[in-house]
């Protein structure tokens, strides 16, 4: 039996490739780029049969037809209309049967009206149900969010979670597998497990929807505040389409620093190295996302109409960079500045900088009341822990929220590490803020020096 898990970098997203024996096999939930899922079938000896869609994903954009096209695979999902064009509707409880494995359609809304979950019965497993695709109904350590399809019915969503993990996907075994489609650092799940493997057993002992009555759990769903990437909505439409091949890497060129200083003006320019390149020197104007970060924060700066310009340190990034955009729906890379920021540099063109700073010395400024403190982390890391004294708002929001400090007062800013604040950074600076500093290592830093932490988490588990 052939099975794997297929990651997306900076998405948190899980596909799947179960071979279901007489060579044939099944993917769930692909990304727009299928070529890993291919290669699999290929090395080995599987005919992609089906693909299986647990729900209309919100976050990246679906190859389930790009695979379909290449393989002659037939696209599963539920009979939901928010599915759009499939090839097989599954009622609930309506089985489906490939080669030597069954597969058996669970109805479980509440992350969204029509997400489904799909329970295995594999050839030698007997009546027991060897593992269940949860979608984002169930995740390891943490359940999908339920604001998304409508944030005034996150209470009635996450009751219907409740019922539908208790109702249906709990009484198939403290045995069964648990493969969701999302793990950490999912923008779907606030609090997921850093761990990938998990089994119902498990879940039942650590899981808050376990842990928790119907009436705790919805109160624990809506104190858990999650910031919505605008780009979401434009997956959800994206999604009801056939799909959409991929224009890379036909329509992207790489220009040398001259015509790169003439195009940029036309839209963007999105740079990809890591926050303490960027912060050393960077072209003037330019928005600062790491590599890894580019899927989850590329959609808070730019939307599919966004003339973009990229800058990566090395070739393999510059593709990667490409991608990940395409993986969330943005097609509109135009241009990638040849051999980045060394060609930059020797044309002797423009170059600004940005000040990095300590979790150490960040303390000593503030006990002398010299900085000001920004932290651009998540609502609930905020309500979590915390710097005494500091500003908030989150990095996503920032642009529309300026915080309001002199332009020419001492910032600080701050994330867990480094990523998201060189980010924050990056817009303080292209809006006129002018004595900026990212405080590398972040909250994690600053915690493991010891320094001061407001714990309102903290209070709120001991009550």
């Amino acid at each position: 039996m052939f099975f794997q898990r297929l990651k997306t970098p900076g998405l948190g997203h899980n596909a799947y490739v179960l071979g279901c024996g007489d060579g044939l096999a099944v993917v769930i939930d692909p990304r727009r780029d299928v070529d890993d899922y291919l290669r699999l079938a290929r090395e080995n000896d599987l005919s992609i049969a089906y693909v299986l869609e647990t729900h209309r994903q919100e976050d990246f954009e679906f190859g389930s037809r790009a695979l379909a096209q290449m393989t002659g695979a037939k696209i599963v999902s539920g009979s939901h209309t928010l599915f759009g064009e499939t090839d097989v509707k599954l009622k609930d409880d309506e089985e489906l049967k490939v080669g030597t494995t069954r597969f058996v359609a669970l109805e479980t809304p509440g992350h969204t009206p029509e997400s489904m979950s799909y329970a295995v019965y594999v050839k030698d497993g007997g009546d027991k149900c060897w593992g269940v695709f949860t979608g984002d109904t169930l995740f390891v350590g943490d359940t999908g969010r339920t604001d998304l399809s409508d944030a005034e019915k996150a209470g009635e969503n996450a009751g219907m979670l409740y019922d539908s993990i208790h109702r249906r996907i709990a009484p198939l075994g403290d045995h069964t597998l648990l493969f969701p489609a999302h793990g950490a650092g999912s923008a779907c799940g606030g609090n997921i497990s850093e761990r990938d493997d998990s089994t119902l057993g498990i879940e039942k002992g650590t899981n808050p929807v376990f842990s928790k009555s119907r009436l705790d759990f919805v109160a624990h769903k809506l104190s858990v505040k999650m910031a919505r990437p605008p780009y979401f909505l434009h997956m959800e439409k994206v999604n009801l389409l056939p799909g959409r091949p991929l224009k890379w890497p036909s329509t992207v060129r790489v220009l040398q620093p001259r015509e790169f200083q003439q195009r940029m003006k036309e839209g963007l320019v999105i740079d990809t190295r890591s926050p303490e390149a960027f912060a050393a020197a960077h072209i003037p104007a330019t928005y600062n996302i790491w590599l890894d970060g580019l899927p989850a924060y590329g959609g808070w700066v730019a939307n599919e109409n966004t003339r973009l310009f990229l800058i990566a340190d090395r070739p393999e990034a510059m593709e990667l960079a490409v991608i990940s955009l395409a993986r969330i729906g943005i097609d509109s890379v135009e241009g990638i500045l040849a051999n980045g920021m060394e060609s930059w540099r020797d044309q002797g063109l423009p170059i600004e900088s940005i000040a990095t700073t300590s979790a150490a010395e960040t303390a000593n400024w503030m006990q002398q009341g010299l900085v000001h403190i920004l932290d651009v982390r998540d609502e609930y890391e905020w309500d979590e822990k915390h710097i005494p004294g500091a500003v908030h708002c989150y990095v996503g929001h920032l642009e529309d929220k300026l915080p309001l400090m002199p332009k020419d007062s001492e910032i600080v800013v701050h994330c867990n590490v480094g990523h998201r604040s060189g980010l924050a950074a990056s817009i303080l600076k292209r809006h006129g803020f002018t004595r900026i500093h990212n405080m590398l290592g972040g909250i994690t830093a600053w915690e493991k020096l010891g320094l001061p932490l407001d714990e309102p988490g903290k209070a709120k588990k001991a009550d």
